[in-house]
């Protein structure tokens, strides 16, 4: 037997690898992304089981614990009217959180197909989309989130439009510069001249194939929308006391820095970690969706 008609073993390295698989592979290797996931899922839980782990009700009032440094009875102290601040920072994550999910939800949601269609349609379709795009993207974001707050009333749902309608912009460029240069690749061309329909190459064929940027950008956006909401909460236009919020809760803090920092460090301390975990969580994706990163 030559050694032409030897059989040949496919080893196990060479089969095709799922490729979710491997961005899980190479993430699990970035330690600060992985510190960034086991924070932010830590805030998820805080948040989702508030009622469980807040020691007091967040709304609770106590004319004899006003102020009060931290102790055994409150471990992070009380506010100016003798509110838990553990519980409320707890209960205060559900607002921030929700916040930055449900605005890039929104964003998401209104910015993907438009850039779908107008990187994919191209001509007039693209020219008016991209001055509309470029007209929001000339305001800077945190005074058009404020003008929008302020024009649909003080609420954390109407925050949480303003912020979603504000990001926008930045996912309506993303998704048309991606789709522009993923609607001239061979499988698209391919998909073309066997007949498919534009709409189906458009949402089978180049869609999926843009998803790893939008992920990255959706996970760095809620950072972002975190601390707009808390400025929108700190200006009075997100969420309304007594409903805890941190923003609301540094607003109430700034008449007491002196006499009661503890009211300040610990929702500033709150969003400082949720958002850098964010951040961290951001860059740990782009590096291990990138499929040029080896």
């Amino acid at each position: 037997m030559t050694a032409a008609t030897l059989p040949t073993a496919v080893p196990a390295e060479s089969q095709e690898e799922n490729p979710w698989a491997r961005a899980w592979r190479r993430l699990r290797r970035r330690k600060g992304a992985m510190v960034g996931l086991a924070v932010v899922a830590l805030f998820v839980l805080l948040a989702v089981f508030a009622p469980l782990v807040a020691p007091y009700d967040p709304t609770a009032t106590s004319w004899s614990a006003v102020r009060k440094a931290p102790s055994w009875a409150h471990w992070m102290g009380t506010d100016e009217v003798g509110r838990d601040v553990l519980s409320r920072v707890l209960y205060g994550a559900r607002a921030s959180l929700s916040a930055g999910l449900v605005s890039v939800g929104i964003a998401l949601g209104i910015g993907v197909p438009l850039g779908l269609l107008a990187g994919y349609a191209g001509g007039w379709i693209d020219s008016v989309l991209s001055r509309i795009v470029d007209a929001m993207l000339a305001v800077p974001f945190l005074i058009l989130a404020i003008a929008l707050a302020a024009f649909l009333g003080p609420s954390l749902t109407n925050a949480m439009i303003a912020i979603g309608v504000t990001a926008t912009p930045i996912f309506v460029r993303l998704t048309r510069g991606q789709t522009i240069a993923a609607k001239v690749e061979d499988y698209v061309e391919a998909a073309r001249a066997v007949g498919n329909p534009h709409w189906r190459i458009a949402l089978r064929h180049v869609l999926p194939n843009i998803v790893p940027p939008l992920l990255v950008q959706a996970s760095l956006a809620i950072a972002g929308a975190i601390i707009a909401e808390a400025a929108l909460s700190f200006l009075g236009l997100g969420q309304q006391p007594p409903a805890p919020s941190w923003g609301s809760m540094l607003n109430s803090a700034q008449r007491f820095l002196a006499n009661a920092p503890w009211m300040a460090f610990w929702p500033g301390f709150a969003i400082f970690f949720a958002v850098l975990s964010f951040n961290l969580l951001g860059d740990g994706l782009r590096d291990a969706l990138d499929p040029r990163h080896r």
